[in-house]
């Protein structure tokens, strides 16, 4: 047997060895791809060492062979050193960084901000525009007839309710707390739609104007004096630009 056949089985026991160690999917084995000059040494080593058992010829043929053999497994191998799912042979972008997310080519994917939903604007707070019995009546007595003041009072103001910015007109009608609260409510829904017309009839549209009556509910003060009582007695036009 020549020393060259003789030198093929220490290299092929070699060969097994290093395709076990050599790594085919994670990259974490030493030996693989990019490794292969170390592979080569390794070969040379160890199939001169297997070789020199059997004699002084079996030694170089071994090296060689290992030499070859050893360099040849791992370069065939195609490992993934920076785990990004992307083998070796293939990564345009080696050692990239851990858990970064990566495409075909093993390169980074470009990252966009969190798309963050813009808030909702909102409303400006209503104006108000307060009209009391105090010095000055708004209704006939125990009644929702609105007096000549109450009418001047809200002629003066059509100018600034008819405005295209002012987009809607709440009328709220309140009393004191003298009589029963049904019938304070009720008298304050009259008192408030009483209002409303009265505007309407001035020319504002009507899908702009609205009423509510919320009786003896909201005082503003003391019911218990004639001039309190007379600050309750209001009707305020909330105005929403």
């Amino acid at each position: 047997m020549s020393i060259l056949p003789r030198a093929v089985l220490p290299v092929l026991l070699l060969g097994s060895l290093l395709t076990g160690c050599a790594t085919h999917s994670d990259g974490t084995a030493p030996l693989n791809q990019r490794t292969w000059p170390l592979c080569s040494l390794i070969g040379g080593l160890a199939g001169g060492g297997l070789g020199a058992i059997e004699s002084g010829g079996w030694a170089a043929g071994g090296a060689a062979l290992g030499l070859i053999g050893g360099g040849l497994i791992c370069y065939a191998q195609d490992g993934d050193e920076d785990g990004d799912g992307v083998f070796d042979r293939r990564d345009h972008c080696p050692d990239t960084p851990a858990n970064t997310p990566v495409d075909d080519r093993g390169c980074p994917l470009p990252q966009y901000p969190p798309a963050v939903k813009a808030p909702e604007p909102e409303a400006p707070p209503a104006e108000v525009i307060t009209l009391s019995d105090q010095g000055k009546v708004l209704f006939a007595f125990d009644s929702a007839q609105l007096t000549s003041e109450a009418r001047d009072q809200l002629q003066g103001l059509m100018s600034k309710l008819g405005s295209a910015e002012v987009v809607s007109i709440k009328v709220i009608g309140h009393t004191d707390s003298q009589g029963s609260d049904a019938y304070n409510q009720k008298l304050s829904e009259r008192r408030a739609r009483s209002v409303a017309d009265f505007l309407l009839s001035q020319g504002l549209a009507p899908n702009k104007v609205s009423s509510q009556g919320l009786g003896e509910s909201q005082p503003v003060a003391d019911n218990d004096s004639e001039q309190g009582r007379a600050q309750n007695r209001r009707v305020e036009l909330h105005l929403q630009r």
